[in-house]
């Protein structure tokens, strides 16, 4: 059982923010995220484009401002579940709320931050006859953990930001060997990344396929090969492998949250503009997954919502505690915990 202060479900940048809001006051977090990484949608989707309206920054790349936020939270030392999903919350009358991952990762907290962006990410599958029969047998939506690919032959669909740094990842020194495929003959990822990726195909680091699909699996009891049609004359060859990764990107969907007994507006939660809490005394919603009047869906908004949700979450965290407001120019260097 992981036992903490505050649960923030999603460690978008929303979600890291809270953390630093909260931590000022004196409060712990731990934040439970289905991606493997922190940083939500800016680290798995779109890690190497510009954001232009962040405060203080007349650019930044979302990669580097995940990575300037996980600093700024360190010194409050957050706890992190990643590569799980919510599937449960529970309040019961010892005040606190129970929160149950799908793969049974239990938490508790006096308070729950949904911070959980447009909801939980999915991957979106290829049409592939008997994939489902192979997931977790070989084959993988996500990476998370990419030295279990180590010494293997590992084939990656996709043409986006992923699938090219992933190829470009394991092809340098972890996988047996890696190939790519591509539906098309150009990428949609980072110039600097379809740059890289042909010079390692060049040095035979890749194997690079385009302008063809994978169309059948094979293997028993696990993975073992795959079939792959050319787009242009319908060929079909069979490639060996452990592990087939198809990342054609993440679609986003409620998921479980739409069953936690919450007052919804389509895809979104109502909240009190006052301190962003919802129908539920306890649980608040800060981010894309909020709704009221006036709503701007905007990195900036999220993180006035989740510094006026910590001054609120404080009087269920410390009943009886004293709370002062402080400018962070009087607090000093930020100590952390």
């Amino acid at each position: 059982m992981i036992s903490t202060d505050i649960i923030i479900i999603g460690a978008g940048p929303c979600g890291l923010f809270a953390v630093f809001e909260a931590g000022l006051l004196k409060m712990r977090c731990h934040l439970i995220d289905y991606l493997p990484q922190p940083g939500g949608q800016c680290s798995e989707i779109y890690p190497k484009k510009p954001i232009y309206d962040i405060p203080g920054f007349p650019e930044i790349l979302a990669g580097e401002l995940v990575d300037n936020l996980m600093t700024q939270i360190k010194p409050f030392k957050p706890g992190f579940t990643l590569g799980e999903r919510v599937e449960q919350i529970v309040k019961k009358e010892d005040s606190y709320f129970y929160v149950t991952t799908n793969l049974g990762t239990k938490h508790r907290a006096k308070v729950v931050v949904i911070a959980a962006g447009l909801g939980c990410f999915e991957p979106r599958k290829p049409k592939v006859e008997n994939l489902d029969f192979f997931e977790s047998k070989g084959v993988d939506y996500i990476v998370k953990d990419p030295q279990k690919y180590k010494n293997k032959k590992v084939i990656i669909s996709g043409g986006g930001d992923s699938a090219l740094d992933w190829a470009i990842y394991l092809a340098s020194g972890v996988a047996q060997s890696i190939t790519l495929i591509h539906r098309r003959e150009s990428f949609r990822g980072h110039p600097e990344s379809v740059d890289k990726l042909n010079k390692m195909t060049k040095k035979g680091q890749i194997n690079l396929i385009t302008n063809s699909e994978v169309i059948e699996l094979k293997g028993t009891p696990t993975l073992q090969s795959l079939d792959v049609k050319s787009n242009l004359d319908e060929e079909v060859i069979s490639l060996e492998t452990d592990y087939w990764i198809p990342l054609f990107g993440l679609t986003p969907k409620l998921g479980p949250i739409a069953n936690w007994g919450l007052n919804l507006d389509k895809n979104a939660i109502n909240v009190n503009t006052l301190d962003y809490s919802t129908n539920i005394e306890g649980v608040y919603a800060i981010g894309d997954i909020n709704t009221y009047p006036g709503k701007l869906k905007l990195i900036l908004s999220g993180f006035h919502e989740g510094a006026l949700m910590a001054q609120s979450a404080f009087k269920h965290v410390f009943p009886d505690g004293k709370q002062s407001f402080k400018y962070t120019t009087v607090l000093g260097k930020i100590e952390g915990f």
